[in-house]
């Protein structure tokens, strides 16, 4: 923990030295810079790498897939230093200026843009603290993003869910570029800006962004050639390097050029696309772009997490009022191949409780040996101090044995749980994890921190407990057995202690909603810590840590009021045992007097209920931590207790043993479980024929990816079925019904692993490297891979974070085609690749598509023209169907409309 808090960033966004300028020009300038990442050191992205960018202009990076198009951005707003040469703006080093300054007066829009776990206001307001409604208004219609917000029935206060799960692609990239012109940047950085905006979105965006570009330095990086046409400079990256800088006009003056190379490839992907509409007259496709564009929108983006937006305000609390009682005898039944272990470490454990009151009776005997005739005091003085060294050698044993041996039945049990919990998470629906208080924050702290408390009942408090009862014990049998009347005095003076320790039980019980209220703060953490790019460009450090300030604020108080009702509790403890002590004085004295006993007897009764009553404080002092645990068990349980309503592990089921793909969709009505008010289909009917293609087209949030959701069963229709081959799918072993579909989504998710591992995860069983190899190649990922210093063992980072886009995505289709399987579901696969990758990765895909049946979400229209069947969704029904060639020829048709506004922003 210190050497976090005691370490110096090498780029420090808390550091106030550098220069602070009035403003900036916005002159850019990479001189001469050699980089490579920190985490790939050996590979060398930049070596000798210029480029200048003129105030106020609009330079335009293209080039392939994993070219460092997107390092010049990272490298722009300082999240990498330079190893050799100099960045600058208006001729200034960057590391020259106040680094969240400088940061401030630039705007950055991703490919993938990230939200944070809050309301739509709050994420926009990212972009400026404390900026009025009315230029959020502003900021929210010029990223044409108002329009969607006020259906939503909380508007801005709808919560976007974890990293804008509960959210569309073109409705996240919406909001971020609301972000990016609420913070008015001098330099404004799109990194493929508007890749998941549908054409008519992309037509209003790219207006907007193109009024807010005016007078300022702008970077575009985009595959699209339509997107980077009109800017005023254009650079060719290739392997680190730029090949040709220069105009669109100018470029394509050289044809053999790499800017003309990539405008070919853009006319094959495209030319069919103007062929259809080149008979239409141009007035008549912009009088057909107005009316459209007052009555509809349509966005093809991908929604692998495509729950339409909500705000989810639920008590979280609510379940936790009255958490249920957990049984000892459940935790016991876990920790049951323990049990031996556990029966020799309470053996051992009463072994330790017996050497307290035995130490009562060696000190009595000892202070009466003192009272002996010199001969005798010598001989018993040796003797009892013989005692006391083998007491020690007891205690010396006994001790370390008690904690040895709770501590391993302890440590298999928190193995057991966290191993049990995260099978039970692993296996739940879908919608489950929709639900704020099941974020991957609040599992993560559940998995982490629950299971280490309930060691508390199992581990140590139970070795205590048995330890403090033998303690009681045995302290007993000696105080009745030496004084029975004096015990009885003391013992009746132990209740008055007993229920200040239950009083104090009781209240610290109210504490124990605590670990939850941290749950919260975790999740903050949890989102900026795996955001952290768009945190320092936003420069949201401040705004970030104060948020996580506030969700440890409940927990700080509440730890104040524990700390003060244990102080008190323990106080009132502590002066009851001394009113004890004074009590079995007086009445040790009298019964001396009385001639009922004597004084060694007075002693030996006062040592072994005093060391007694050691064990019992100290049992009390175990209270915080045995209430805990018991609010952890009760947790733990409910997860294990819960069934999922679609679980993978169950194996029953059908499983057929050829698939022909022949899928159908009839009737189905559904509405996602965490907003059971807004209806996504109504009666969709849709037939998939086997090794047919059939794209999915229609507005954003429409529902196109919830089809791909339903089909995977990630959720269950509320009504009418989905069958595949004639058999409904829930009838189906889930796994195996999973197993026959392969899905490639626009946001890939690579885990933090090597990119071999990664691949390998689309087989159930280990891929072979020869499996392995070929499906890299078919998705064109294997030259890329083989060019890395290690190859296939080169490590992805944290959701992929050290690929690019480009590379992620061949990688997820690789671990898609590995699997071989009989249904394909394309969610924007290619949106991410250049144009070449892509022509060759659409090569691969159609391969691969041959006798499987497939379901494309696209709406690029060189990804869908080619299908068997295209399906525009509107309102929840499937309003036309049919192929490229009937859909164009309806005139007003929905289809058609698209085509139009496609060619629209292409010309």
């Amino acid at each position: 923990m210190f050497e976090t808090i005691n370490r110096k960033p090498e780029i420090d966004a808390y550091d106030k030295k550098g220069k602070v300028l009035n403003d900036i020009r916005g002159d850019i300038e990479l001189k001469d810079v050699y980089f490579s990442y920190p985490a790939r050191p050996n590979e060398e992205i930049f070596s000798g790498f210029s480029l200048c960018i003129s105030s106020g202009t609009t330079a335009a990076l293209v080039g392939q897939s994993g070219s460092g198009k997107s390092t010049v951005i990272s490298l722009i707003e300082r999240f990498y230093d330079p190893q050799q040469g100099e960045a600058l703006i208006d001729n200034i080093n960057l590391k020259d200026f106040q680094l969240k300054w400088i940061r401030e007066k630039i705007g950055l829009v991703s490919q993938e843009p990230v939200l944070f776990t809050s309301s739509i206001k709050d994420n926009i307001l990212y972009g400026k603290d404390g900026a009025s409604m009315d230029e959020i208004r502003v900021a929210i219609e010029l990223a044409n993003a108002a329009k969607f917000i006020d259906k939503l029935p909380q508007g801005l206060d709808t919560m976007v869910g974890e990293h804008g799960t509960q959210l569309s692609g073109g409705q996240k990239q919406r909001i971020a570029i609301a972000r990016a012109i609420l913070k008015d940047p001098r330099i404004l950085l799109l990194d493929e800006a508007t890749s998941a905006l549908d054409a008519e979105s992309e037509r209003v965006v790219q207006e907007a962004l193109d009024r807010i570009m005016v007078n300022r330095t702008t970077v575009i990086v985009a595959h699209r050639l339509s997107t980077v046409r009109n800017a005023d400079m254009i650079a060719v990256i290739h392997k680190g390097k730029v090949v040709e800088t220069g105009s669109h006009s100018e470029l394509v003056q050289d044809p053999e050029g790499a800017y003309s190379r990539l405008i070919k490839l853009q006319e094959v992907n495209s030319g069919s696309e103007h062929h259809n509409s080149e008979d239409q007259d141009k007035s008549e496709t912009e009088k057909e772009l107005t009316n459209i564009s007052k009555s509809r929108s349509f966005d093809l983006s991908p929604q692998i997490n495509d729950p339409p937006p909500e705000s989810m305000k639920k008590d979280v609390d609510e379940p936790l009022k009255h958490p249920p009682k957990v049984p000892l005898r459940r935790l016991a039944y876990l920790n049951k191949p323990e049990m031996p272990v556990l029966i020799i470490g309470s053996i051992v454990s009463i072994i330790n409780g017996a050497v307290y009151p035995t130490f009562g009776i060696l000190l009595s005997r000892m202070i009466k040996t003192f009272y002996e005739p010199p001969n005798k005091m010598k001989s018993d003085s040796k003797y009892w101090a013989l005692m006391f060294v083998i007491l020690g050698v007891v205690a010396f044993v006994a001790y370390p044995g008690r904690s040895y041996l709770f501590a391993v039945a302890g440590s298999k049990l928190i193995k057991r749980i966290r191993s049990l919990c995260f099978e039970k998470v692993v296996n739940m629906e879908v919608g489950w994890f929709d639900k704020p208080e099941n974020s991957s924050g609040a599992i993560g702290a559940r998995l982490s921190a629950d299971a280490a408390n309930v060691r508390g009942l199992i581990g140590d408090a139970l070795a205590q407990i048995v330890q403090d009862a033998s303690s009681a014990a045995a302290g007993l049998v000696i105080a009745f057995a030496a004084c029975w009347q004096l015990a009885f005095v003391i013992v009746a003076l132990v209740p008055i202690m007993s229920v200040n320790a239950y009083v104090q039980m009781k209240y610290l019980k109210g504490f124990s909603n605590a670990r939850y209220m941290y749950e919260e703060a975790s999740q903050v953490a949890n989102d900026a810590v795996g955001s952290i790019r768009t945190v320092a460009s936003f420069c949201a450090e401040e705004r970030v840590m104060e948020l996580y300030r506030q969700k440890c604020e409940r927990p700080k108080k509440t730890g104040i009021k524990q700390g003060l009702i244990s102080g008190i509790g323990f106080g009132v403890t502590l002066f009851l045992v001394y009113c004890m002590y004074a009590a079995s004085f007086y009445a040790g004295a009298r019964f001396v007097e009385a001639g009922n006993t004597n004084f060694e007897n007075v002693f030996r009764v006062f040592f072994a209920l005093m060391f007694a009553a050691i064990g019992v404080f100290q049992s009390s002092s175990l209270a915080p931590d045995t209430t805990k645990a018991k609010s952890s068990a009760a947790s733990v349980f409910a997860i294990l207790d819960r069934e999922s309503e679609i679980d993978p592990s169950d194996v029953s089921g059908l499983t057929l043993e050829t698939v022909k793909g022949e899928i159908e969709i009839r009737h189905v009505s559904f509405k996602y479980p965490t907003r059971p008010d807004v209806e996504i289909f109504r009666d969709l009917c849709l037939t998939i024929h086997s090794g047919k293609t059939v794209a999915l087209v229609g507005e954003s949030g429409s529902g196109k990816s919830t089809v791909i959701q339903l089909l995977q069963r990630f959720y269950n229709p509320d009504s009418g079925c989905i069958t595949l081959d004639g058999t409904e799918l829930h009838k189906f072993q889930l796994k195996w019904l999973r197993l026959q579909m392969g899905l490639v989504s626009q946001e890939p998710v690579l885990f933090n692993d090597t990119i071999r591992a990664n691949i390998a995860y689309g087989k159930d069983v280990d891929a072979t490297e020869a499996e392995i190899l070929a499906a890299s190649e078919l998705a064109n990922a294997h030259n890329f891979i083989s060019g890395l210093h290690q190859g296939y063992s080169t490590m992805v980072g944290e959701r992929g974070i050290q690929m690019s886009g480009g590379q992620k995505q061949r990688v997820a289709i690789a671990r898609a085609i590995v699997k071989s399987p009989k249904i394909l579901l394309l969610d924007e696969a290619t949106s991410a690749l250049d144009l070449e990758s892509e022509r060759v990765v659409q090569d691969a895909l159609d391969r691969v598509m041959v006798d499987r049946s497939t379901v494309v979400v696209a709406h690029r229209l060189s990804t869908i023209k080619g299908a068997d069947a295209i399906a525009v969704v509107n309102n929840g029904v499937i309003v036309e169907k049919g192929k490229h060639e009937e859909l164009i020829g309806i005139n007003d048709g929905f289809y058609a409309s698209l085509v139009a506004l496609h060619v629209s922003s292409s010309n």
